[in-house]
């Protein structure tokens, strides 16, 4: 297992940040995950970081923050916090996150207290948050199990099996194991991804339809001059990066205010500590007008109502119901994983670089393209193994894309 952790952050440094000679390091984690962090500081300075700054986090400590905290407490915002992150975008910085959540450890609170401090935090973040998802630098997500989460996921396994058996899940998913190069596995990946990719460029699709035996059918429109993409970016300054870590996604940016029809959500949406789960989202003229939850209907609401761009699609993303996470068969209750197993949608801010020159566009001219803007960006996914997804081009030609669950071009 050493030797497998050691190439897991030699991937996450190498693949996946890219650190470069002389660049500063931000590495978010949870506490219980020192020993893989140090391993990864080690890694970055081989590779020539200047800095590497470490930031710890606790999911308990932060429910103690939402119980005992008042929502004016919670959504102040020093400025000396602001201060730090245009700090970092101002340097010649990249970030890795060791995303390891804790599924349901937020149900008994106050919602009204989560999307408060997340939307005041959105808010005051948002330079930050731009230069992220503008791939202005490099960035990547990562993840390691924790207590909880495993005990979600493999609930009949005892603490220490249960962890075991989700880290196995995790190394396999990200293509480590004991014989082969992870970074070779990666770059052979990330070729396979970019070649379907160009294949749904070359297409240029005015809108996708989805339709499938739960009840979605929705199309979906594309802004004009969209990009497909996944798999390896290439960040502003000219370095390549991964930023999930699994992927198996094609995605580009919907038309906001283009998508109709209703979408059925076939894994749960863990949403700020809570699960919400069989839901559904009615859509008319790109923005949702009517949705129902079997569970946290009210997360979700609170969700939806965040802000104008939260009730908006910011990301389709194509993937086969076949693929190595969906052949684990297991359901992660974590999006990085289940969005990689599913065809999945996003609620929230769209992602500059699925348009022509949209990293170079201020926000009046991306909202002209009619590109989402919102202060998060949330998937939920509703692929199925009988999917069906018609592509439609300008010239109303209609293109078979996902024939029984899988992409077919």
């Amino acid at each position: 297992m050493n030797q497998l952790m050691n190439k897991y952050a030699k991937l996450a440094i190498q693949t996946g940040v890219n650190v470069q000679k002389g660049q500063t390091l931000l590495i978010q984690a949870k506490a219980e995950h020192v020993e893989f962090v140090r391993l990864c500081v080690n890694e970055a300075y081989a590779s020539g970081a200047k800095e590497v700054i470490v930031k710890f986090s606790d999911d308990y400590i932060g429910k103690m923050h939402y119980e005992n905290q008042s929502i004016e407490t919670l959504t102040d915002i020093p400025q000396w916090r602001i201060d730090e992150f245009n700090h970092y975008i101002s340097k010649d910085f990249c970030i890795l996150s060791v995303y390891a959540p804790s599924p349901g450890i937020l149900k008994d609170v106050d919602g009204t207290k989560i999307a408060a401090a997340s939307k005041a935090s959105g808010e005051a973040l948002k330079a930050y948050r731009e230069y992220m998802m503008a791939n202005k630098g490099q960035w990547s997500l990562i993840s390691l199990p924790t207590k909880e989460w495993a005990e979600v996921v493999f609930p009949d396994l005892d603490e220490k099996e249960g962890q075991e058996k989700l880290l196995e899940a995790i190394l396999y998913s990200v293509r480590i194991d004991e014989e082969t190069d992870p970074v070779a596995l990666w770059d052979a990946h990330n070729h396979k991804l970019h070649s379907q990719n160009k294949k749904l460029n070359d297409y240029n699709f005015k809108s996708i339809r989805f339709t499938n035996k739960l009840g979605t059918d929705i199309e979906v429109g594309l802004v004009k001059n969209h990009i497909w993409a996944g798999g390896m970016e290439v960040s502003g300054k000219g370095y390549t990066f991964n930023p999930n870590m699994p992927t198996e996604e094609s995605f580009s940016m919907p038309d906001s205010q283009n998508v109709n029809g209703i979408v059925y959500s076939t894994k749960p949406l863990n949403y700020n500590g809570k699960l919400i789960d069989e839901f559904w989202l009615k859509f008319e003229d790109g923005k949702v007008v009517d949705y129902d939850a079997k569970k946290e209907k009210e997360t979700l609401k609170s969700l939806l109502e965040t802000d104008e761009g939260s009730a908006r699609l910011g990301e389709i993303a194509l993937i086969s119901h076949q693929s190595p996470i969906s052949d684990l068969d297991i359901l992660f209750f974590n999006t990085l994983f289940d969005e990689n197993a599913s065809c999945h949608m996003a609620l929230g801010r769209a992602y500059p670089m699925n348009i022509k020159g949209g990293t170079e566009m201020d926000a009046k001219t991306l909202k002209a393209n009619n590109s989402n803007d919102s202060i998060l960006h949330e998937d939920f996914m509703f692929g199925s193994e009988d999917m069906h997804a018609v592509g439609i081009t300008y010239d109303n030609q209609e293109i078979d894309i996902i024939v029984d669950g899988n992409i077919i071009l």
